[in-house]
Order: structure tokens, then sequence, then C-alpha cells
């Protein structure tokens, strides 16, 4: 193991052989070319060499050998080149070292224009300069992303590094290009210049490591797990179970911790009831773990303040003084930058390398919640304060009172929050390890350029295409639609070290299949079958680390190795389809069968968490220069949903925060997800298939204001535009398809919310909130399943604008089911999360699960689905008069109704959702319904029509009067 001396220098007397000085084995046929005394010899010579610390240490011995810090540190990947080489755009340092001038300088001062010597160290996926080969923080990091397929002028060939013709002759220059850094670079002569430009474009664009392709869809990152490569995925559905597994997480962070948020609050509690869990608050969390040496990174979205009420800026400044060790950044500064309209939209928590979480759920006030979604929490005991959160009546205009109520209780519901989060281990836990250090290094550059406290951080290494560009059975399968015709390069790593992490306080993306970093074996990733290592020894496989098992499997999957099912991305390229084996007996109660874990679950909960499955998955995002520095603007969750939906054959389930899409030559909404799902159902109608689309979304946007109000004209303003979407105008999908298909629209797509009811407090107020649906995921025929951060609409979308994260998952681990009424093979983590969010909505028990293993057969779709959607409509609609619905078609009849309801319940809440003490007997005089409460007894969980001929005589988008008007109409969709 390599260790650093008090004063900075190496001690290679405990760097393994194999890494300092490998051992002399000559080419077969050539054994006595040199005798065994002389090899030992030599090898005794140069060790007792090394031996001399005073000699080992000098600057002349690393520099001979190119060692430095990052040599022997195997997070980082293997050793390429390393050399002093001259900058100018970094701030001037001071050195005294005339060794670290070239040649020429003393003669010719040439070097005397600003430009500094540094040394460069070029590793996997990034090239880092440092002061000198013994410094520990890099002055600089230019990470590799993908790059344009072609350049400025239209050619094709566009490279990471280019050489530079000087004017001056003694002078010999290379560029390296970084989405908008171009930055030049001075080597001794023009052979170390083609050198450098040799491997940096080697190191970029070359398999493995070659981040500077697109993969699938368009994403920077591959799909993982086409080999055996610990690539797992688990879900969560609502806050109770994702911040639970998030504490746990952060409690046993060993080294370092990422968090990423639009919104963040460090006064949230992850466990409840708070009273008994004082120490799962986040800035409580936090604060232990820095204590520990645990270094922290959060990086915060900075929201107009005159737009948002979030305040970023005290989250913050409270989270900054916790502890040295936690380093706080807000991007992106709105008047340097020109950005005013978007925002950073990514939901992350990476610990140590080892497990992510990404979804919907924001670390913030408003989305702790269960399956139960209650309205009310009086005396509080779930929800502390501010907590308790209902965005349709108020948005707080302070947050340092945190613990103060914000609403009244025994008046107003707080607002349910419905979401989806998952947990990935492994490579695609590493690729977006990758994405958040890249997004930290480029606010870090814009942001603080000249604060020592907060530093740059290095990807930690990935090879990035390490499952099919070898031999493996992928391309024995078939699978060639996803590979890459280039052969791989057999590049043996330099150096293995047991290195600790801590020697190096720097981060940088992990390889999705390089390192263990525990024990620092190294392992070559993905070419082939084999396991060895560069010396072909067997190296033992990395046992996945289980910081938490909520969930395992007690069944073992019918079939290990089904392959990727067919989807074609973003440039037409076909992949594999799947091919069913034959089906064995259909498992109906595998689901009962799951054991659960460490969390607190009851008997007849349907699961708010998943098993943690194996499964094939590719990290897919929406950036762009803006938000991330990038060369390209990346679109690929925008690519991931046309393609899936294009490819399903029989069911595409969505759950979304809105849905504003656009047909084919819709010149003013650019995303095409409404699109693909219009030529489907076209192509199913024409096909005569079995074919549901089911979408289901909040029933109003969640912002202030009543819908009549004069302040709500942003309410009206989304309402429209998803309207034009759904079922109003030449636009909408409804309207395309009633021209087509006739009276069974329905058959083929249909449109849900959520709506809760509860007592407020002991025999207090009867009140009914919409459950706010504010999950990102798409289910599709229940084998592969998208969960992320980002909305269905232009700003999530086209990647210009928000920027999001996601990941697309198709199973490995399959299980008997049925789809259309015949046998199918569905996936864990697909499957098992439908029935998750099936079961809460329709409110089933475990033992009914099995009434809705089919999902698009009529005895599920209709008489279940529909069915349950319909009945809880009407007894909402007879108990609460709820707005909105069917019956109000425009503003005048809605100011109406909702002052005879107001003047008749005497309350005042946005929406009205209280029920008055008795119920009017029905029409036919029937007065049985007259206590709510009985009447409410029909409820089956959450399940309600979308409303979607509510305020159809209206025009709801902003007026002249108004200030969204002024506004740019994108700001909405």
């Amino acid at each position: 193991m390599m260790r650093v001396s008090e004063t900075g220098g190496f001690l290679f007397r405990d760097v393994p052989s194999r890494a300092a000085l490998p051992i002399i084995r000559p080419a077969l046929g050539r054994q006595h070319s040199m005798s065994d005394q002389a090899k030992q010899s030599m090898q005794g010579y140069l060790n007792h060499f090394l031996g001399n610390l005073d000699i080992a240490n000098s600057r002349e011995v690393c520099r001979f050998m190119e060692a430095s810090k990052l040599s022997f540190c195997p997070e980082y990947g293997s050793k390429h080149k390393e050399e002093y080489v001259l900058v100018r755009h970094l701030p001037k340092f001071p050195s005294n070292d005339d060794s670290r001038m070239c040649s020429a300088c003393h003669l010719f001062s040439c070097c005397n224009d600003n430009w500094q010597q540094v040394w460069a160290v070029l590793k996997p996926g990034f090239l880092a300069l440092l002061k000198d080969p013994f410094d520990k923080e890099p002055l600089d990091i230019i990470v590799f992303d993908v790059l344009p397929s072609s350049n400025a002028n239209g050619e094709n060939g566009v490279s990471l590094a280019l050489e530079i013709n000087e004017h001056n002759p003694l002078r010999h220059a290379f560029e390296v290009s970084s989405g908008n850094r171009r930055i030049r670079l001075r080597s001794k002569n023009k052979a170390k210049v083609k050198s450098w430009v040799t491997a940096i474009n080697d190191a970029g664009l070359r398999p493995p490591e070659g981040w500077c392709h697109p993969h699938r869809f368009g994403s920077f990152a591959p799909p993982r797990g086409l080999t055996d490569d610990d690539s797992q995925a688990q879900w969560f559905v609502d806050g109770c179970a994702a911040f639970d597994a998030i504490a746990l997480a952060i409690e046993e962070a060993k080294s370092e911790i990422f968090m990423c948020g639009w919104w963040l609050c460090p006064d949230l509690y992850l466990r409840r009831p708070f009273h008994a869990n004082a120490s799962s608050r986040l800035d409580a969390l936090l604060e232990a773990r820095a204590k520990q040496g645990v270094q922290i990174y959060i990086l915060m979205y900075k929201e107009l303040a005159l737009a948002l009420k979030i305040n970023s800026f005290f989250s913050k400044k409270k989270l900054a003084a916790l502890h040295e060790n936690i380093r706080v950044l807000r991007y992106p500064d709105h008047f340097s930058s020109g950005v005013y309209l978007w925002s950073h939209h990514e939901k992350l928590v990476i610990v140590d390398y080892e497990v992510c979480f990404i979804g919907g759920l924001d670390l913030c006030f408003g989305r702790y919640d269960s399956y139960e979604h209650k309205v009310g929490d009086h005396p509080p005991t779930i929800w502390p304060g501010k907590d308790y959160y209902n965005p349709r009546e108020s948005e707080p205009n302070s947050w340092e009172d945190t613990m103060k109520d914000e609403l009244n209780r025994e008046k107003y519901p707080r607002m349910p929050w419905h979401d989806v989060h998952c947990a990935l281990w492994g490579p695609p836990c590493r690729d977006i390890a990758r994405h958040f250090v890249q997004r930290w290094n480029y606010a870090k550059r814009n942001k603080a350029p000249n604060e020592q406290t907060i530093p740059l951080l290095m990807p930690q290494q990935h090879m990035v295409i390490p499952h099919y560009m070898g031999s493996g059975r992928e391309q024995e399968d078939g699978n060639t639609g996803l590979m890459n015709a280039t052969q791989p390069i057999n590049r043996q790593d330099s150096f293995s070290s047991l290195a600790a992490f801590q020697d190096i306080p720097l981060l940088i993306p992990q390889e999705a299949d390089g390192v263990d970093s525990a024990s620092g074996n190294l392992r070559q990733s993905g070419l082939g079958k084999s396991n060895n290592n560069f010396h072909g020894q067997p190296q033992p496989s990395r046992p996945p680390r289980a910081p938490f098992s909520f969930r395992k499997s007690k069944i073992a999957p019918l079939f290990m190795d089904m392959p990727m099912r067919g989807f074609v991305d973003e440039q037409g390229r076909s992949s594999v389809t799947v091919v069913h084996p034959p089906m064995k007996s259909h498992d109906r109660e595998w689901w009962e069968s799951q054991e659960r874990g460490n969390l607190v679950v009851s008997a007849d909960e349907s699961g708010q968490v998943g098993p943690r499955v194996t499964c094939r998955c590719q990290v897919i995002r929406s950036v762009s220069l803006w938000s991330a520095g990038t060369s390209q603007v990346e679109g690929s969750i925008h690519n991931a949903y046309c393609s899936l939906i294009e490819k399903a054959e029989h069911l595409v389930y969505i759950e979304n925060q809105f849905f504003i899409s656009g047909l084919s030559g819709d010149e003013i909404i650019r995303n095409r997800v409404l699109d693909a799902l219009y030529k489907r159902i076209l192509r199913a109608y024409q096909e005569r298939q079995c074919f549901r689309a089911i979408i289901v979304i909040p029933l109003l946007p969640g912002f202030q204001g009543g819908l009549d109000d004069g302040g709500a004209a942003s309410v009206r303003a989304i309402m429209h535009w998803q309207y034009r979407t759904i079922s109003r105008g030449p636009n909408s999908i409804l309207h395309n398809l009633s021209d087509r298909l006739g009276p069974i629209v329905d058959d083929y797509i249909s449109f849900y919310g959520l709506r809760a009811y509860g007592r407020l407090s002991n025999d207090g107020l009867v009140a009914s909130s919409p459950v706010y649906v504010h999950s990102k995921i798409m289910i599709v025929d229940d084998t592969a399943a998208l969960v992320g951060s980002a909305n269905i609409n232009d700003r999530s979308l086209l990647g210009l604008r928000d920027s999001e994260i996601g990941v697309l998952i198709e199973d490995k681990e399959v299980v008997g089911s049925y789809m259309g009424g015949n046998p199918w093979k569905a996936g864990k983590f697909a499957l098992s999360l439908r029935l998750s969010l099936w079961s809460e909505h329709l409110g089933l028990h475990g033992s009914e699960i099995h009434k809705i293993a089919d999902p698009v057969i009529d005895s599920t779709y209709k008489d279940i689905w529909m069915a349950t959607a319909k009945e809880n409509t009407m007894i909402y609609q007879d108990v609460f008069s709820c707005i909105p619905n069917n019956l109000i078609h425009s503003r005048a009849s809605l100011r109406q109704r909702m002052g005879e309801l107001k003047g008749k319940i005497g309350h005042t809440t946005i929406d009205i959702g209280i029920a008055p003490k008795k119920l009017e007997p029905y029409q036919d005089g029937n007065a049985k319904g007259s206590d709510p409460m009985d009447r409410l007894e029909g409820v089956r969980g959450h399940l309600v029509s979308f409303p979607s001929d509510f305020m159809c005589k209206e025009d709801l988008r902003p007026v002249f009067k108004e200030s969204e008007y002024y506004a740019s109409p994108q700001v909405f969709h």
C-alpha cells in the first residue's frame, strides 16, 4: 500500500511489486534469455534503490516514473499519462522551483506571458491539473462528455484534443475541449504534443472508456446490467418508505454524500412520528456524519425569489454552518447567467458511490406521506409546523420558524402527496455520481471559482462500455442494436493499490465496473466472460453492499436471463426483440411471499417498498450548456419515453405531475410523448389489438389561488395547456382519436386523478383534498419502468430548459403473470411497482392483488379500475360537490356554485372540500346517506375520474390585465 510521508512524499517501500516494479516475465520461447539469478539481482537492486526514502521521495524519481498522488488510486481508474505541461487559464500561483520551467525559458523567456507549469494527470474519463505531483487538490478538472457528431464546419470526426500550430516555432501547444470550454496547453516539443493528443483522444473516444460517444436514446451513460455487474434497483411508493431508506443510507455513509434538489429543507424529519425521531431530522443526520469525517456536497437550485418562496438561501446558510465538511452551492446566478425561466429539477442523494436515490421526492416539507394519504393531523404527530402543507391554500412567507403552523389544522386539510422514488446500486449509481460531479464542477467554476473551501470534484473510474464491447453472451444472443462496432482495447491497468480513499479527499465519478473501493481489487470490466485481473489471476466478484434490505424475494426467478426488450433509439437503430420462453405454472402468490425487511409494514399494506432486484438499466437525463456545461443538448428522457411507447405491446401506465405534450406538426409544444401515444393507439385500433394507455395526473395544479381568483392566472394557464393536450381543440389526443375511433376511445386511453378524505381532528370537520400526484413514472407491459424527476412537458423533456435525471429499468428477474388473457413473463420490478400503485389507488389488500394481475382485460380495466374511479367520483360529488368536476363549464357557473357552497357550509377553503354536517336527500327522497361518513364508506382507495369537461367553455389563458400575460408561455408548458 502506498503511504504518504508527513512532508507529502511517497513511501514506495509499501507499494505492491506489481504496481511499482512489475516482476519480469520473459516471453514464451525466451525463458533462457535471462538467468534467474540476473532477474533476482536486478529486482533486488531496484527494490533497494526505491527503499531509500530520500531517493524515492525525490521529484526527479517521481518525474522519471511519471508518478503522482493520483497514480496509485484505483478508484480513479488506470494510469494513462502524466507529465508537466504549461497552462495560462488558471489564476497565478507562486512558485520558486526553476525545474518547473521549460528548457527554453532561461534563454528566450518563452513562458513569461502568464503561462504556468502544472502537472497533468490523464485518467479514464477526465484530465486533472495539479500544482505538482504531490498536491492533493486539483487546480482544474476536465471531465469528458459527449461530443458533437460534427464540428462547426459540418465535418465529421470531432476530437477531444487537437494539435495547435503556434506562430513561434519554439512553442508547441494542443487544445482540449469540454462543453463550452477550450483549454490550451503547451508541452516541451512537438513529439510530446502528439503524444498528449493521442493519449487524450484515446482515453475519451475509444472503448472501453469512451465517454464522448452517445449511447442509446442519446444518453451520456450506456445501458448497464447486460452482464452480471451488480446493477440493482428498488422502488419506494410515497415519502414514508423513501425517506426512511435515505435516512438509513446517510447513517451508514463512510466517505461522501452528494445531494441535489429543487427544494431542500434542513428541518425535515425523515422518520415519523417526529417527536420520537429527533435524530432523523435532515440537518441532524448530516451534522452527525460530517463530524465522523464524511464529506458532504449539496447542490441546490437557486430560485428566482420573485417567483418562488422556497428560500434556498436560508437552507444553504443553515446547512453550511453545521460543519466544515458540509459544502453547499446554489446555482444558477440568474443575472450573470441570463437564466431566469428554467430550474434545476433533479432530486438526488448519492452515498459512497454505492447507492443512490432518484425520483420525484425532494427532501422538503409536504412530501412525507404514506399509502393512507391523510388529510388531517391534529394534534400534530406526523407533520410538524410548516410540514403540514397545502400549496393550494398558501405558501409560507418565511421558513425561519419552521415549527410554527402555517395553516389552522382544524379548518384546513393538508394536501396529500403521492410520489415514487427509486434506489440504484452498482454501475448506474456511479453514472449518476458522474453526472453530479459534472454539474458540481460547472457550478463551482461559475459561482465560486476562487473559494478554496469549495473544491472541484473528480469522477471516480468508469469503464463506460464494459458490457457489450466484448464477446459476452449478449452478442451471442444477437443483441447488436445496442453494440458499438469498435472492438475493445486490451488496455491493462498500470498500477494497483490498497490506498484508502481518505488519502484523496476529492470526488470523481466512480467506474461502473471498476474498483471495489473497500477492498482495492481491480476488476477488468466487460471484456468477455472471464473475471480475471490483468495478470491472469482470478479476481473475486464484489459482493453487493447492502446498507439496507427492505425486501428480498423468496422465490427464484423463473427465467434468469431474459434479453432486453426491443426498443428503438432516436436514431432508428433497433435492438433485439424478446422471445418469451414457454410459460410454467402461474405463480399468483409471489406478491404475498415477498419478505418485508426492517421497515414496519402492516400485513394489510399492499407494499410501499419493492423487491431489490438485479436489472438492466440506463441513466437518462435532460441537460444542456446552461445547466451542466455539456457540449451537447441531451434529451434522452424524451427519447426514451417516445421509444418505449412506440414499442409497447399491451400497456402504457403513466403517473406524472403534468401532462403537456404535442402531436406531430404542433409548432408550440415540441415534445412528442402525445404523438407517440396517438400513433400507438391508432396502430392498435387498426390491428385490432387490446392496448391500454392509462394516465394519472393531479386534479388541479399545485399552486396557490382559487380558480376564479385574480391571482390564480398561473393555475389557469397550466390547466389550459393540459386540457389542450388531453381533450380540447384540434391539438388534443381525445379530439383526434374520437374522429378516428368514435365512441370507443376509452377502450384505449383514459385519464384519472386521486382524492382523499378524513376528519381534520377528533369529531372535527370532514374534509377532502385532491392527492397531489407528483410521481414521474411510466410502466410498459409490466416489464420496463421509467422513474425519475422529469415531468411530461417541454420544460422537463427538451433538455434546453429544466435539468432532470431518470433511469430506465428493464427487468432481468421475471415471474409468471398474464397480459391480455395470455401467459406473460412480467418483470419483478415493473410488475411489483404497478401492483403496489394500483392496490393503493383501488384500495385493495394483499389478498386481492391477483384481481389486477392482468391489467388490460376487461374484468380488470373496466370492471375494477374504471368502475372504482366512477363510483368514487360520484360519492365525492355527493358529499363535497368537489371542485373540479364535469358539471361546471364556465367561470360564471364556478363563481355561482362556490358562493352557494360557502354560504351553506360557512367555510372559506380555496376549493371547498368540506362536507356539510348532514347531506341533502337524494332526488328520489332517499335520505340514507344523511351522515357524510356513512356515504364515504363506499370509497375504495383514492382513484377518481379526471374531469375533462371542467371549465370547457372558458379560455383559461392569461389576459392582458394579468401579469402572467406578459410572461413567456414557455414558463407554463
